[in-house]
């Protein structure tokens, strides 16, 4: 009967990794599985919390690190000029391979045309390609 309390165990475990999110729950309800499947075998009470706690280490310091890794990835925010690179830009005075000035996300900035790009006049959509220093390199189109 030991292997229904285990099961419940495993059941309520993996139920609630659901709030948490970080694999251990998960972790000790395989655990509970585990020492589920072995209670048909062994009567022992302490010999299955062993093999509870033992399976519990495995799984959380042997599986939970590689899993973590997979399926929880960091956002990557951009900031600085890596959020520039790739936006939309608004030519307010004509640009071409020496100067010029665009309008980015409200602001003003220096820009020259991409090499062998025709001059590009006020009011063209272009896209910020490159940052030089305070020079953003644009290209025709949205």
């Amino acid at each position: 009967m030991a292997w229904w309390a285990w099961m419940i165990v495993a059941v309520v475990l993996a139920s609630a990794e659901a709030i948490g999110g970080e694999f251990v729950l998960l972790m000790l309800g395989g655990a509970g599985l585990v020492t589920a499947l072995t209670a048909f075998g062994v009567d022992s009470l302490w010999l299955q919390l062993t093999i509870f706690a033992v399976v519990s280490l495995i799984l959380v310091f042997g599986l939970r690190p590689p899993l973590k890794r997979h399926f929880i990835k960091p956002t990557q925010i951009r900031s600085g000029i890596d959020a520039i690179v790739g936006s939309r830009a608004t030519v307010i005075s004509t640009v071409d391979a020496t100067a010029g000035q665009v309008k980015i996300g409200g602001e003003i900035w220096s820009a020259i045309a991409m090499e062998h790009q025709r001059p590009l006049p006020p009011g063209t959509p272009v896209t910020v390609v490159e940052i030089r220093g305070a020079t953003a390199v644009v290209m025709w189109g949205p």
